[in-house]
C-alpha cells in the first residue's frame, strides 16, 4: 500500500546516539573531541568570537548540561549530554524557506545545507531541542551531523568509522548504531535498559535515545540521623 501524504516517513535505517546517564561524568571529552573534528572537517570551522572576552560566543555541536537533582540530604548530580536528536520527524526541516535543512532517506541523519542556508533561525526556532547553532562569522545554521564525514569514510578502519564524540568518551557512555536494526548495539540497549526519548510529547520522535540513571540511595549522613532522633 502506497504512504499517505500525512503519514510519517518510516525509513529502514536510522543511525543515532544512545547516551548512558549512569556512566557519564560530565568530563566534556565529546564536547571537545567534537568540536576539533568538525571545525577543521566538512562540517567547519566551528568559530569562536572573542574566546577570552566579557562575552564569547562560540559554535559547539554537543553540549553536556550539568544540574543537581532531588533534594538534601538525597541530591544527585546529573550530566546530561544534548546535541540534535536527528528526529524522525524533524520539525526544523518544513520551516526552512529554502530547503537547506533536509533529513537524508539513506540514514536519517538531519543535516544543513551551508549553500542554501540564508541564516533565517526558522529552524533554530522550530527546535524545542535547542539544538541548532548559529555560526556568527559564516551566518549559517550549523548542527550535529554525526561525523558524517568520518562513519562513512573508508580510509579509518572499521573500528573507528564512528562519530568523534563516542570515540573519546572515556566511560564508554556514548553508543552509535542503527537504532532499527534490533540487533544492534543500541537497540539492544534500548531495550535492556529502557531507553527513552527526550520530550516525546512534541511527537518529533527523536532518533537518539538516552539511557536512564540507576538512582542508588545514599546511607544518610550524621546531620540528618541526628535530625531524625531529636525529640
Amino acid at each position: 500500500m502506497s504512504q499517505l501524504p500525512n503519514e510519517p516517513q518510516t525509513l529502514a535505517i536510522q543511525l543515532a546516539l544512545v547516551i548512558d546517564l549512569n556512566v557519564c561524568v560530565g568530563c566534556h571529552a565529546c564536547v571537545t573531541s567534537c568540536k576539533e573534528w568538525n571545525t577543521s572537517g566538512a562540517a567547519g570551522p566551528m568559530t569562536d568570537l572573542d574566546a577570552y572576552g566579557e562575552q564569547p560566543t562560540g559554535t559547539f555541536f554537543n553540549r553536556v548540561q550539568t544540574f543537581e537533582a532531588d533534594s538534601y540530604p538525597d541530591t544527585q548530580t546529573v550530566h546530561f549530554p544534548k546535541s540534535c536528536l536527528h528526529c524522525e520527524e524533524p520539525p526544523c526541516v518544513p520551516v526552512c524557506p529554502t530547503g537547506a535543512s533536509y533529513k537524508r532517506k539513506s540514514d536519517g541523519i538531519v543535516l544543513v545545507d551551508y549553500d542554501k542556508c540564508i541564516g533565517c533561525k526558522y529552524c533554530s526556532w522550530a527546535c524545542p531541542y535547542g539544538a541548532r547553532e548559529f555560526d556568527e562569522e559564516r551566518k549559517v545554521m550549523t548542527k550535529c551531523t554525526l561525523c558524517v564525514d568520518r562513519i562513512y569514510d573508508e580510509l579509518l578502519p572499521p573500528q573507528d568509522r564512528k562519530p568523534a564524540c563516542v570515540k573519546a568518551c572515556p566511560t564508554g557512555a556514548r553508543l552509535f548504531g542503527d537504532v532499527k536494526d534490533p540487533d544492534s548495539e543500541v537497540s539492544q540497549a534500548i531495550r535492556e535498559r529502557g531507553g527513552y526519548a527526550l520530550m516525546p510529547e512534541w511527537k518529533t520522535q527523536p532518533a537518539n535515545q538516552y539511557l536512564p540513571r540507576r538512582v542508588t540511595k545514599q546511607p544518610p549522613s550524621d546531620a540528618a540521623r541526628a535530625e531524625k532522633d531529636r525529640p
